[in-house]
């Protein structure tokens, strides 16, 4: 059976993650979009940044609980590391393990055009 490491208490701090709908009219046509937004104090930011490091600067190659084709991950949770106003969000690697693989539904940036 495998064994899963319980994580929590990543954030210190204070961490409010939420989501608004946005709407604008122009020339009779409305735009509709949402937006994340990810606010705290100076000890809940770094925290976060902290912990955005930790999963960047992870070597995927090295963690044996962790499938190959699988991506490591957080779950930050109301309540617990978030603030109880939160929606629950997840932080993780893009890069699958053992094949560096991108989830098929991403689709990247367009390359930024050198003005010179």
């Amino acid at each position: 059976m495998k064994k899963w490491k319980w994580r929590g208490g990543e954030i210190e701090g204070h961490l409010d993650i939420f989501v608004i709908d946005n709407e604008d009219e122009f020339e009779g046509e409305i735009e509709k979009w949402q937006e994340i937004m990810i606010h705290g104090d100076p000890e809940g930011l770094r925290s976060f940044a902290k912990l955005l490091m930790k999963i960047a600067d992870l070597n995927q190659e090295n963690e044996p609980d962790l499938p190959i084709g699988a991506r490591e991950h957080y779950h930050l949770q109301p309540n617990l590391e978030l603030s109880k106003s939160s929606i629950q969000a997840i932080v993780g690697r893009i890069d699958a393990k053992g094949t560096g693989r991108f989830y098929d539904r991403y689709v990247a940036k367009d390359a930024k055009k050198n003005n010179k």
